[in-house]
């Protein structure tokens, strides 16, 4: 059975999709908020 992320806060998702909206780059959010191998 594959493993799957835990789902992000819904707090949290409003926080990318409001970053989005204000013009941000998904893929450097992807970056900037990704948890790392070591989190």
């Amino acid at each position: 059975m594959p493993k799957t992320r835990p789902a992000y806060p819904a707090e949290f998702r409003r926080q990318m999709v409001d970053l989005v909206r204000a013009g941000r780059d998904p893929t450097e959010l992807a970056r900037e908020f990704e948890p790392s191998r070591q989190t």
